[in-house]
């Protein structure tokens, strides 16, 4: 704009710069680091550590931001006229020499130039620009990618190394790159995988912008150094890139917070075959461990062009228009809206109910179900504990009905497996509890899953007899089968809040038998009460443990029941053989006790207490006799497998009761 002065003899070409903007006090700040997706409870160490804000960039190195030429400060003064209206409207007005460029047109370059390439910006989109992009579950990106495609760019920019400055280090990275999309690659990956989030620096509350040449020595930076070296990086390799500031669910988000005052984190949107996508190169690089502060490198390929109607779960612009949604969502929207970590995306996971992340418990239950696109494993925990919860497997998801234990708020964590060896947190709940049903306390060693499900068959347990995880008996007493497959073994153990405690009396309870290929669970319940039955597998010819499976929940309510346990059972009880009788491992004194039992591969069986009673093979098949209990405190069932040999084993042991 040209002003001259009436009645002059000397005219002064003066450029005019208006800038209205709204006053907002800044009320705190919130992190800048996504919080961790999570691992097996015993690994929760891995959370991301605290940033505190945005901070803008200054000149760099003698240029700008955006790579022109930083001017000198011209010699004659500069004229401002500030002022405010009743509605706390600033405005500010600028009068500069004419050959001076204004800081505020400086600080809006970007809008106003092209790239260091000569190449025409877009400007920022508004809102006929705003593409919509609706998903359909069968992506997580916002333009089609075959991942595989990037494996040898990806393993060729994650090993360039810095050898001088930027403009060199963008040139070694595009070596392999041959189109904007895979320039874009390479920039990320090398970020990702060499600069690591400056715990220190990011607490520091009036901390110094991030340099390249300082992130690039020390390859270390926060949030607003990722995403200006990112935007940097793309501009010099000639694709339009832009830094986007805004609010983020990161680590120390509270489920249902606000959101207002100075925005708490930044990320980039890159122009690519003519639409801009979104990228967060500081959460796709890894997490912080708070206990220790210490910066770990784990690449998370979620934050690479993610799909907006996903990104704007955890990221939300200070330009509406950056969310790239059609119609976009309100910063109430955000705040009230369900957050599904990005582990719930990388795990499979397709949706999850309730869709609200406060849940009221009805009649003291809170019920989760999610659907997933394969088989996973899931696991839960409430308010930090594995307990007091019901999950039960899908073929496609899982199904979780919650008790919390007491009134009041609850935090409730949802884990999932997935193709990897770690469980990971997807998902996360605050309950809202008035009301305490006393009557369904579950057993504390009632472990996930319950009930048999796709993962027990693929573990060789086939077709239950119960496919519920809920067993209920009315005397206490209960017979559960299953097929299983050849060569595994089952172990199966009873546990209960008042009922056995030790390794022994947790199988006792049980009594194991194997017919026609089905294997069957006999079980007496010491007391009325909920028990957990765990059942547990093995591979007989491989070492090692048996491996938990999954269990069932035993319900009784006969305040009568005190059932003793069964007999012990030795090495040599073959899995073939069948108990009839006495099925009590607690026989009376001085008594004459009959005995049944099934045996296979024997010669000779036989009952020993204070004497010797021989066991006779009937029709049937079954070996038959009787054994008075009188002077004995234990009897014994023993076996001669080979008529030719003299030494018997012993299969069952049973006490006697006092004299």
């Amino acid at each position: 704009m040209e002003l001259k002065k009436d009645n002059n003899a000397v005219s002064i070409d003066m450029l005019l710069i208006v800038h209205s903007e709204k006053r907002r006090a800044a009320q705190g700040t919130h992190s800048d680091l996504q919080a961790d997706p999570g691992a097996l409870p015993q690994r929760r160490g891995g959370l991301q550590a605290v940033g505190n804000g945005i901070q803008k960039w200054q000149k760099l190195e003698g240029n700008d931001l955006y790579g022109h030429l930083a001017e000198k400060q011209h010699p004659q003064q500069t004229q401002v006229i500030t002022s405010y209206d009743n509605q706390g409207t600033q405005l500010t007005v600028e009068v500069h020499p004419r050959d001076a460029m204004p800081q505020l047109l400086k600080k809006f370059s970007k809008c106003l130039h092209g790239d260091k390439n000569g190449n025409p910006r877009p400007r920022q989109p508004g809102g006929k620009d705003a593409h919509a992009y609706p998903w359909d579950r069968s992506s997580l990106k916002s333009m089609p990618l075959d991942l595989q495609q990037f494996e040898k760019l990806d393993t060729y920019a994650s090993q360039v190394t810095v050898k001088s400055g930027l403009d060199e280090l963008v040139n070694d990275l595009l070596q392999e790159a041959h189109s904007d999309l895979e320039r874009v690659r390479a920039i990320w990956i090398w970020i990702c995988h060499h600069i690591e989030y400056d715990v220190e620096a990011a607490q520091e509350k009036n901390r110094q912008a991030f340099k390249p040449t300082d992130i690039l020595r020390t390859q270390k930076t926060n949030c607003d150094g990722y995403a200006g070296l990112f935007e940097k990086m793309c501009r010099i390799a000639g694709v339009q890139c832009m830094s986007v500031p805004g609010y983020s669910k990161g680590f120390g988000y509270q489920t249902g917070q606000s959101f207002s005052g100075e925005f708490d984190h930044a990320w980039n949107a890159v122009y690519l075959e003519g639409r801009w996508h979104l990228v967060d190169s500081t959460w796709g690089s890894g997490l912080v461990d708070t206990t220790t502060s210490k910066f770990t490198f784990l690449y998370n390929e979620f934050y690479f062009l993610t799909h907006p109607a996903l990104f704007i779960e955890d990221h939300f612009p200070d330009n509406k228009n950056w969310q790239l949604l059609k119609p976009p969502q309100s910063l109430r929207q955000f705040e009230n809206n369900m957050y599904h970590k990005s582990e719930f995306y990388n795990k499979g996971m397709l949706s999850a109910y309730p869709e609200t992340p406060v849940v009221r418990t009805v009649n003291g239950k809170a019920t989760v179900t999610m659907e997933s696109g394969a088989p996973t494993l899931f696991m839960f925990m409430l308010n930090g504990k594995q307990e007091h919860g019901l999950l039960s497997l899908r073929k496609n998801g899982m199904k979780l009905e919650v008790y919390p234990p007491t009134t009041g708020t609850h935090k409730l964590q949802i884990f999932a497996k997935g193709n990897s060896d770690v469980y990971s947190a997807v998902l996360e709940y605050t309950l809202k509890c008035n009301y305490v049903d006393l009557g369904v306390q579950l057993p504390a060693e009632l472990h996930q899953p319950v009930g048999p499900s796709w993962f027990s068959e693929q573990m060789g347990i086939l077709k239950p007899s119960h496919p519920d995880p809920i067993i209920h008996t009315s005397d206490g007493r209960c017979s559960v089968s299953f097929g299983v497959e050849e060569g595994i073994s089952v172990l199966a153990s009873l546990h209960g809040d008042d009922g056995p405690i030790t390794e022994e009396t947790q199988r006792r309870y049980i009594f194991q038998l194997h017919r026609e290929k089905r294997t069957e669970l006999k079980v007496q319940l010491p007391s009325a009460g909920k028990f957990a039955l765990k059942i547990f597998v093995k591979k007989r010819q491989e070492p090692g443990n048996y491996v938990f499976v999954f269990n069932y929940l035993l319900c009784c309510t006969n305040t009568k029941v005190n059932w003793p346990m069964f007999p012990e059972s030795f090495g040599n009880w073959g899995q073939d053989n069948e108990l009839l009788e006495p099925l009590s491992g607690v026989l009376p004194a001085n008594r004459n006790v009959p005995f049944k039992l099934k045996l296979h591969g024997v010669a000779k069986a036989l009952v020993k207490g204070q004497d010797t009673w021989p066991l006779t093979l009937n029709g049937e098949g079954y070996w038959e006799g009787s054994c008075n209990t009188a002077g004995c405190q234990e009897v014994y069932v023993m076996v001669l497998e080979n008529a030719n040999h003299s030494f018997y084993s012993y299969i069952l042991k049973y006490k006697v009761n006092g004299q």
